[in-house]
């Protein structure tokens, strides 16, 4: 189904399984021998959205090697990616910083298991139903945020602005803010509305980390769209069952092709100063030899960092 400007989904379904594939992802990683990441909310918050095949990846019991989706292989590149963020978080908490907003937080636990110097803020915003399916499971896990933690259930689409500062944000404090997997999600307009309310939330010295997105070409979207259609064929193939939820997602509905301004310049003329990190060098700054993701028609993905002045 087309995305519209007011859909809705759940962890099993469009972009919402998107977040739970990169959570079995990190749990994948989180498997490894020796972990890049270490992520132990990601399995049970895969298995509670019961998607069985997703829950089975998690647990490292579906052999998907060989395949155009191999799980394994993949996870590399989610735990490149985490780590990245994860190092974000760290480098601003030792610059000072002490409010975190993090957009599109997903079945993200940061606010659970990273290492928070004691007077940090963590807000977390999502759809309201994502933000009370993690709440509540991490709950019955036993699960205790590390920091305080202030989740709001909210669609950016919505004023999320004025619903952190109702939750006690101070925009005249710097803040770290993370958008890690959401950009290429929203309309070209929609991505350069959220840039402009993140930076006049911000005080100078914040910091904020995210994917460079630019223009998406419908003939990009196709390409990824054939490759996961391949992958299907491929684990029906093999035997491997229960990937429905993934069949059934078509990337050329899922992202917006369009024209758009890359996010590193789009921040730069707002005053933000950026560094640019591309995936091979996350790969070999963290030992991972070369990126090997298939299915990615969108060249060497490309992580930023910026200070605004």
């Amino acid at each position: 189904m087309a995305r519209t400007d007011n859909d809705t989904w759940d962890l099993a379904s469009s972009v919402g399984a998107t977040a739970t594939v990169v959570a079995m992802q990190r749990a994948v990683a989180t498997r490894g021998p020796r972990p890049l990441i270490y992520d132990p909310y990601a399995e049970p918050l895969v298995s509670a959205v019961g998607v069985d095949a997703f829950t089975r990846c998690a647990r490292g019991e579906i052999d998907t090697s060989g395949t155009a989706f191999d799980v394994q292989r993949m996870s590399d590149g989610i735990a490149a990616r985490t780590k990245y963020f994860d190092d974000f978080f760290a480098d601003a908490a030792a610059a000072g910083i002490r409010q975190v907003v993090i957009l599109a937080s997903g079945l993200d636990a940061r606010a659970y298991r990273l290492r928070w110097p004691a007077d940090t803020v963590v807000y977390e915003l999502d759809q309201p139903q994502v933000i009370a399916f993690k709440t509540g499971v991490l709950a019955d896990q036993g699960a205790v945020p590390a920091v305080e933690h202030r989740p709001i259930g909210i669609d950016l689409r919505d004023d999320w602005p004025s619903a952190l500062r109702a939750a006690g944000f101070d925009p005249t404090r710097p803040t770290a803010w993370i958008a890690e997997g959401l950009l290429v999600y929203l309309p070209p307009e929609a991505q350069d509305r959220l840039l402009d309310n993140i930076t006049a939330l911000s005080a100078a010295g914040s910091r904020i980390a995210a994917e460079n997105t630019g223009t998406i070409t419908p003939e990009e979207l196709q390409k990824m769209a054939d490759q996961m259609s391949a992958a299907q064929q491929q684990w029906q193939d093999k035997g491997i069952d229960g990937f429905d939820a993934v069949g059934q997602i078509d990337v050329t509905e899922l992202f917006y092709a369009g024209e758009r301004t890359e996010t590193a310049a789009f921040l730069a003329d707002s005053g933000w100063d950026v560094r640019l990190h591309k995936n091979s060098e996350l790969y070999a700054r963290y030992g991972l030899g070369e990126p090997t993701d298939g299915l990615s028609p969108f060249g060497d993905i490309t992580y930023l960092t910026a200070v605004l002045g």
